[in-house]
């Protein structure tokens, strides 16, 4: 019977995890990325990350929505997701942060 192993790929991801974090080489990480991933997975994570910095820089749900193209029900998720001050995107040094994004 197909299934998912017993960890559900974790082992894989953490692994994944320390193998870019140990390269500081930006071009690296992206021409890994590229490969590892089809053209949709990587256009996905991309997606994610511009409504994660949209967030960030203030814009409401239903403006990135518009901007997008993208469902609220997707935005909501990198909503919620911020909102734990505990969590990785918490993390995120200040000077890291994206620039204040200018409203259309």
């Amino acid at each position: 019977m197909r299934g998912r192993p017993a960890d559900s790929g974790k082992a894989s991801m953490r692994e994944l995890a320390r193998l870019l974090a140990a390269s500081r080489d930006e071009r690296f990480i992206h021409d890994f990325l590229r490969q590892l991933l089809t053209p949709d997975e990587y256009a996905e994570i991309g997606s994610r990350w511009r409504i994660v910095r949209l967030l960030r820089a203030g814009m409401t749900q239903r403006e990135i929505a518009a901007r997008l193209g993208v469902s609220l029900c997707k935005i909501t998720r990198g909503s919620r997701e911020l909102k734990k001050t505990d969590g990785p995107l918490a993390r995120i040094p200040p000077e890291k942060r994206p620039p204040h994004v200018r409203r259309p």
